[in-house]
Order: structure tokens, then sequence, then C-alpha cells
């Protein structure tokens, strides 16, 4: 995919965050990465001047003709969310730009200027928790999920609020340029390389307390190496010098999720690694990475990533495909 071109709409009391996330992603020479880098360019789907929230304002590149050239185009939010109407010729050239292939996708309450093209009728979106009610009221023909990061449905794909643009831009960036790429750029912007669509889009204490960090960041590399073996919740209490209480509730308070689905997570993670990286067959990545067998992995794939391992891989690594039967990883086990 040479040279291919990202368009962000810009539009009166645009919101600036959400706008800068594209920019930062797409818009930004990245010599580092190649030749084949994204082009880039400011959409203004009205008469100026646009003003973003903050003061300042925004010339564009052009008007709604880039549009008839995007190969995908972010909508970084919209004004008033669904209290706004969308201009008729905005919904229009969303529409051909989608018919002809183009790749649409929303960051937070961007959602309500992507839903008004109907594109969205009969699929999943989702956006920012607080404008998902919203949303479901308003267009009760698009299948709201309030609670993850981003949805990918193919050509249109929608994220939560703010932040959560970040992962799903890092998201295209992966399925275009493969995981190094997305995962060098992650470096760069100092973010983590792969949070998961489904993952919440808040928990109870996002941050621990430095004490609880340091207890547990041990614990957790340990965890880590053995992903392949089982991990009863009594012996990492033991571990962590806790009783089992104790443990399960500073556990949940120090990374917002139980260990089971810690560990299911940090599994998933690793799994879609050797999937993307290396050639082991399915039935191996799951004995190496603690699912056991290939049923359970793809289970675990179906829910939580909405697709298979065998479709994953065609689509971050397809050169991987051929040597689907090399001998398999073994399981990961902690140093002595």
């Amino acid at each position: 995919m040479p040279n291919h071109l990202v368009v962000a709409l810009a539009y009166d009391r645009l919101s600036t965050f959400e706008f800068g996330i594209a920019v930062e992603i797409f818009g930004l020479p990245r010599p580092e990465m190649g030749p084949d880098w994204y082009r880039f360019a400011v959409c203004a789907i009205e008469p100026g001047p646009l003003r973003a929230i903050g003061g300042f304002q925004i010339i564009a590149d052009g008007g709604l003709e880039l549009l008839d050239e995007a190969d995908t185009i972010v909508i970084p939010g919209w004004r008033g969310a669904s209290r706004e109407p969308v201009p008729p010729a905005l919904i229009a050239a969303l529409q051909r730009a989608h018919a002809r292939g183009a790749r649409l996708m929303s960051i937070c309450s961007g959602v309500f200027a992507l839903a008004a093209t109907g594109l969205l009728s009969g699929k999943r979106a989702t956006t920012h928790w607080h404008y998902a009610e919203q949303l479901a009221q308003v267009h009760p023909d698009i299948k709201v999920e309030p609670d993850v990061l981003y949805v990918d449905e193919g050509r249109v794909l929608t994220s939560a609020g703010s932040a959560a643009g970040i992962d799903l831009c890092l998201h295209v960036v992966r399925a275009d340029f493969g995981p190094e790429i997305a995962n060098r750029l992650a470096r760069r912007l100092v973010v983590p390389p792969h949070r998961e669509g489904g993952q919440a889009q808040f928990i109870e204490r996002p941050v621990p307390p430095a004490r609880e960090g340091l207890r547990f960041a041990p614990l957790f590399d340990r965890m880590r190496a053995r992903l392949g073996e089982e991990q009863p919740v009594a012996e990492l209490a033991a571990e962590a010098g806790m009783s089992v209480r104790t443990f399960l509730r500073r556990f949940k308070a120090a990374t917002g999720l139980p260990p089971g689905e810690w560990l299911l997570t940090e599994r998933l993670v690793r799994a879609r690694e050797l999937l993307e990286t290396t050639g082991h067959s399915v039935e191996s990545i799951a004995d190496a990475t603690g699912f056991g067998s290939a049923a359970t992995l793809r289970h675990h794939f179906r829910v939580r990533l909405g697709t298979s391992p065998g479709t994953y891989r065609n689509r971050f690594a397809p050169g991987m495909k051929r040597f689907a039967d090399t001998p398999g990883p073994e399981k990961q086990k902690a140093a002595p």
C-alpha cells in the first residue's frame, strides 16, 4: 500500500486532542518507516475560519473534494455529539468514499458523524462511555459496545474516548505495515505497543500506588515468563507473601483485573506475537502459551478478538501461513 493517503476532517469547534492524534500517527514525516509511509491532508468540511477548541484556527489543505482521493478518512470527534446535524454534503462525500473502497474511522464523538451516513447500521460500534447511551438512543440500529477501546468492522472503525483513538490508529498501522512497524511507532510515542480493542475503557484505579507497583512488578515478570504453565491463585499469593484474599484484592487494585483475566490477556498477547512473527502451528502456539489446545485458543480469539488465529495470521503476517507446520516454541518457563 505505497503512499496511502489519510485525510482528517476539520470543522468549526474542532476537537483538538482527537485531531492531534490523527496528525501524530499519520501526518508527521517518518523517513525511518520507509518510503511507503502515509501521505496526509486536512479536509475542511465547511468554509472557514475553522476554530479549534483551545483558541487557534485551522488552515486546511482543501475541501470535501479531498475525500474523493482518500484511502483512509479520520473523523476526529464531532461538535455537540448528536446535538449538531451533520452537513448533507459531508454525509454524501463519506458515502461515496466508502462505496469506492475507502476506510472510514472515527475517534470519540466522531462516531455521530459516521453514524449519520448509515454505514454503521447493523454493525458494532463504540464511543466514549459518556456518549454511549446517547448513541444507542439516537441510532438504535447500531450495536453499541460501551465498554471497549475500539471496534474494527473492516472498512468502518470506531474508537472510544480520546486516548483510545491512539490505540485504534496503532491498530490500523499494524494492519497496514505489520507489528514491527506499529511497535516502533508506539515506542516513538511512548505508549503501549498494543491494547486489545475489547479491553475496558477504564478501571477503578488505573494507576496503582507506587508501593503496589514495586511489589507486584517482579511477580508480573515471573508470570509472563511461565505463561505455558498452570498458575494457581494460591501459589501466586504465596509468591507475593499474601493471603489469597488479600492477594486477589490488591492484584485487582494494581491491574484492574483478577489474576485469571490478567493471565488470559497476557497469553493472548503472546499468542498473537507468535502468530505474527513465527510459522509455528496453532496447536503448538496454544500449548506454549497456556491454552492447552487449539480449540481453546480459537475460542478465546473468537470471544475476545472476534476472529480466528488463522484469520488473524493471514491479516497481520500473511507470509507466515506458508510455514505453519514448523516446529512449535517451547513452553515458557521461569528462569531458575
